[in-house]
């Protein structure tokens, strides 16, 4: 996994070493190293599968991620910290589908897709989570053929 970051002159900002040591951990494949750095009472959304809720719609996304894709590599392309407390993160999800994912049979199918996660932070600690991504780019790329019955090749 890379991360970069473009806090300015190599020295990143508080929200972007969170951001970057988050998804560092996760491209580990620890998520329970990567929450350690998010409050119990964090506010996730998942833009593209309109979920939202607590660290745990988060979590159960990587956990499903990492089930679903054995090979699974998250590229951090870039970290902007801002100077509000916020990070965003630009990265690529890749890997080999080899379990059912997000309603989508397994059809051993290559999936890329690209994705942005805004991550709040209160110092140390993230206190929100919101991520973008395009999702019927990767239904197309896991070969899902009907939106109305996802699981149905």
């Amino acid at each position: 996994m890379t991360a970069v970051s473009d806090a300015g002159a190599g020295h990143a900002t508080a929200p972007a070493r969170v951001a970057e040591e988050f998804f560092a951990a996760l491209g580990r494949r620890d998520i329970d190293a990567a929450f350690q750095a998010v409050s119990p009472a964090a506010r996730v959304t998942l833009h593209a599968t309109g979920q939202r809720g607590g660290p745990e719609v988060a979590r159960d996304f990587f956990a499903e991620a990492q089930a679903a894709f054995p090979d699974l590599m998250l590229t951090v392309k870039r970290t902007v910290g801002c100077g509000d407390g916020r990070a965003l993160a630009e990265l690529i999800f890749e890997g080999t589908q080899a379990g059912d994912f997000l309603g989508a049979i397994n059809q051993e199918k290559h999936l890329d897709i690209e994705q942005a996660w805004l991550l709040s932070t209160d110092g140390d600690v993230i206190t929100a989570l919101t991520a973008y991504w395009d999702q019927n780019k990767l239904y197309r790329r896991l070969a899902v053929k009907r939106l109305d019955h996802i699981a149905i090749a």
